[in-house]
């Protein structure tokens, strides 16, 4: 007999809703590369009527979780104890981290849902294991807890036929969002398998396979005529928002513009913080500041949180068109001790 319905009366169990939660298990972690790296943790659910689906988790969400129904339960008459959640980590390797989160988690999750029935019905927990728009992105290929990998690899051509084969030049970098996606570097020859669809191909590279954005490349030699597996819209996969943010790194001898693919909405505001470490990883950097251009064209500096809210209002005052992926403000970086960049001092 299950956990969840051992630590309950058999009348308690059976008066939940066919889509509560009774059981949940971290089936993987996977990185996310958005204003910072992060992971999220792949759960497995299952509802008391039988229908199982993956959710996407970070560990702020469940503390976020926690926090709330903390003061729920502190509000309330019935006597009720929350397990007690893995505390915060500040220092260390993140991915080990995350890992090392695996086992706790799991038996957090599994206490939370053996809690009594009212509690289980809080709009807070159901909310939690709900399965979100973002969550119904493709299924891992190979989570590493449930099956092995099974992703093909395509043998590359004998040089011969290389200058015959459909292929791509990247043009920009591109940080695959999960499996299925090819990590692509600028500069580097694409080898095309087949269109996905209207916005996306499949292609190999360095021996490894996977779908990216056509916008990211330009095509050498087309694939021939239509090569789809056949697939109608309704069957196409959905894939990961990835969006791209210009950044210029000023110096004086010249400007070095990059576009920074990020798997963030293009409504995500990001803080200070992140914005400086992502530049400094960037451009391999540490004495920088931030910077944006106002409407009049004047160069800002970025000090706070503040000051990237303002910048991302003052965006929509801009007349320049942009990419419907390409947020609509813009990162200037210069060195630090450079004052030169603008046109008053400080």
């Amino acid at each position: 007999m299950a956990l969840s319905r051992q630590l309950r009366d058999e009348s308690d169990f059976d008066q939940l809703p066919d889509n509560i939660p009774i059981s949940a298990t971290i089936a993987d972690i996977v990185e996310k590369k958005g204003f910072i790296v992060y992971y999220q943790f792949v759960i497995s659910v299952k509802t008391k009527g039988g229908s199982k689906y993956l959710i996407y988790r970070r560990y702020s969400q469940f503390f976020s979780l926690h926090q709330r129904m903390e003061l729920k339960l502190g509000a309330q008459t019935y006597s009720c104890t929350l397990p007690p959640l893995p505390g915060k980590i500040f220092i260390g390797n993140k991915k080990e981290i995350a890992e090392n989160r695996i086992p706790e988690l799991d038996v957090y999750m599994k206490r939370l849902l053996s809690l009594p029935t009212w509690v289980m019905l809080d709009d807070v927990i159901r909310m939690f294991f709900y399965k979100t728009e973002s969550d119904s992105q493709p299924d891992p290929q190979a989570l590493r807890r449930q099956r092995p990998p099974t992703r093909r690899v395509k043998t590359i051509k004998p040089k011969t036929d290389l200058l015959s084969s459909p292929r791509a030049e990247a043009m920009f970098d591109f940080s695959g969002s999960c499996k299925l996606e090819l990590s692509l570097k600028a500069g580097e020859v694409i080898f095309l398998l087949r269109r996905v669809n209207a916005d996306w191909l499949e292609g190999t590279v360095r021996d490894r396979t996977g779908i990216f954005p056509e916008s990211f490349v330009k095509i050498i030699k087309p694939l021939p005529g239509s090569d789809s597996d056949g697939e109608g819209e309704a069957g196409r996969p959905k894939h990961p928002a990835v969006s791209c943010l210009r950044c210029c790194l000023l110096r004086p001898q010249g400007v070095d513009t990059r576009d920074l693919c990020v798997e963030e909405e293009i409504s995500t505001q990001p803080s200070y913080d992140e914005l400086l470490t992502r530049m400094r990883d960037l451009f391999q950097i540490k004495d920088i500041a931030l910077n944006y251009r106002d409407p009049e064209g004047d160069l800002v500096r970025i000090l706070d949180d503040e000051d990237v809210v303002i910048m991302v209002w003052e965006s929509k005052r801009s007349k320049v068109k942009r990419p419907v992926n390409q947020y609509p403000w813009e990162l200037h970086v210069s060195l630090s001790s450079d004052l030169t960049v603008y046109n008053t001092d400080f």
